[in-house]
Parts: structure tokens; sequence; C-alpha cells
């Protein structure tokens, strides 16, 4: 059997499907598994235990319907058995229908379920891991009991010197760390821990936005900006031999925990019972919750201007985290 599985579309929610992977190994033993993913996720891909082929899409290069209809079109000739969608997107589904599978899976959203030959529904009110490992179940008629993230990285020994990688950036402004608290907390952490070095990691782009929260800094020696210096490669291998990680909800944070870094995650928007990082091993969870708006779930916090739920987090709850895995410093 030949399996196509076209992978989601943001970094945390590809971590997430990794669980979703493994059980298709688990049900699917003799079968190869092939997937295709946003080209400038492909190096992930690579840390994705039993894949056979990567197939990198690019919107820019095939643009509109009938570009992701070519696209899956020139899969035709791998003869596919089986293909299962994941991302809630109606060209995901124009793609998968034009690899001509034999059956293709995934939920009835987006109003293409008619592209579909299986199409089931969402379950409501569970963690997105769990959502993808519905649409196994509910085709299988199985139960997937083995459920875990992880991407294959070789955690190396306990570093000489302690590193806390730090993350307070994020796609949507609503989850993303206000300059001015990321600036205190910043601070408060350095002037508390003080033989732990603290490296910001971040897309290029972000690197200015981590340059305005480094710049006066106290202690400012042990501070780091690895900010469009790794790739996810690099980064993926940073975090498993990191100390520990602070990290708003991103894809990152995801990462980390995937790789079996105690992981220490900021919530303001985003409702950590769907998106939270899904290994509870090292996993603290942090809000504020003094809003009535929390979580909305939005983008921007039309509100408040900025992020008030990421503002009043608690800097001594983040603090006594961090200790936790800093017992020493």
């Amino acid at each position: 059997m030949k399996i196509l599985i076209r992978l989601p579309n943001w970094l945390g929610d590809v971590v997430m499907s990794t669980a979703f992977v493994s059980a298709v190994r688990e049900l699917y033993p003799e079968a190869t598994i092939d997937v295709i993913i946003k080209k400038e996720f492909v190096a992930i891909a690579s840390l994705i235990p039993g894949l056979r082929k990567v197939h990198s899409f690019s919107k820019q290069e095939n643009k509109g319907l009938a570009g992701v209809f070519r696209f899956g079109k020139k899969l035709r000739a791998e003869n596919y058995d089986l293909f299962f969608n994941l991302p809630e997107s109606l060209s995901s589904l124009v793609m998968g229908w034009a690899t001509r599978a034999n059956h293709r899976v995934g939920f009835g959203k987006e109003g293409g379920f008619f592209l579909l030959t299986r199409h089931f529904k969402k379950p409501e009110n569970i963690h997105r891991v769990d959502e993808y490992i519905s649409l196994l179940e509910q085709f299988t008629g199985k139960t997937i009991g083995n459920r875990q993230v992880s991407l294959d990285v070789q955690k190396p020994g306990k570093p000489i010197t302690d590193r806390v990688l730090v993350n307070f950036n994020s796609e949507a402004a609503s989850r993303r760390m206000p300059i001015e608290k990321a600036k205190s907390l910043l601070n408060l952490l350095n002037n508390h821990f003080k033989e732990v070095e603290f490296t910001f990691v971040g897309a290029p782009k972000e690197a200015p936005f981590i340059d305005e929260i480094i710049k006066g800094a106290e202690n400012i020696g042990r501070i780091r900006n690895f900010a469009g210096k790794t790739d996810l490669v690099s980064l993926s291998h940073l975090m498993a031999g990191c100390t520990a990680m602070i990290t708003t909800d991103s894809g990152p944070a995801h990462l980390a925990n995937s790789v079996n870094t105690p992981v220490i995650v900021l919530f303001g928007a985003g409702n950590e019972n769907n998106t939270a990082p899904y290994n509870t091993h090292n996993l603290t969870v942090l809000r504020a919750g003094k809003l009535d708006c929390e979580p909305c779930v939005k983008n921007t916090c039309k509100l408040y201007g900025i992020p008030k739920c990421m503002q009043l987090l608690d800097d001594l709850q983040i603090i006594n985290a961090l200790s936790v895995y800093l017992p020493h410093a």
C-alpha cells in the first residue's frame, strides 16, 4: 500500500501531526508513507521517522486552485492507494482529488467534502493532536492508544553552562509578548538566575523585535540573539541541548516539546486545551486568567490594542516554573 498525507500549514500543527504519522505507521506497517509539506517546513520532514518521500509544495509556485490541481496531478504517477488530508482548506482537498488516490480521507469542511471518497465530522473541544488521530480512528474503526508528538533528534549530553531558550515571538500579535513586558521579564529572569545564559530564537524577520527587547538589558553578557541564525533542523538540535525553554504559544513551543525539552508556555489569546504542546512531561502552561475575554483565540486584540492577557502574566509564577529545572541557580 502507498499512503500520502497532506500535512498542515503551520509549524506547530506540522509538529503536532507527527503523532498522526506515527499512528498511520503503526496501523499500516507494510505501507510506504509519503507526505506533502509546505516548502518552508521541508527540513522538519527529515526529522519525522518512517517517511519514504517528501513532496515540497509552494503557494508562490502553484498559485490558486489551478496551481494546486496541477501540483496534485503531477503525483498521479505514484499511484497512491490512500490520501489523508489534515489541513482545513479547499486547496488541499483539490490537491488530493487531483492525485486520483483510490481513497481520499478528510474532514468534511470548506464545502469540499465531495472531493473526498470518505469524509468525517471533526470532533469539538479536544486537542488538535486528538482531532487528527480521530480522523484515522473514524476511517479504520480502530482505537489509537499510543499518542506522542516526536521528532527524531538525539538529545546531547548535559551542557557545561545552563542555557534557557527564550521565544517571545508569534505570528499572531495577540500571542506575542508586549515589548515592555518582555523587557521587564528578561531583567527579572536575568537577575534571578545569575549563572544562566538566555538565548533568544526566532525567524530572520523577528530579529528587530528581539533586538528591541534586548536593548539596554541588564547583564547583557549572558544574553544571546540567535534569531535568523538557525534553520529548523539546527533549531531543533539547539532545543534538544538546552536546559529549558520559555516561550509564547507558537510553533517553537511545539518544536521544543517534541524533542523532550522542558517547556514553559505563556498563553494569551490561544486556547491551551486545543493547541498547547501535547506531551505533558516537563510541560508547564501558564496564563493570567484575569480577563473575561480569555481565551479569545483571535489574532489581534481589538479590545486593548496590545494583548493585555500577556501583559498580566505573573512574573513570580514564571520564575518558579523555571526554577524547577534550575534548582542550583
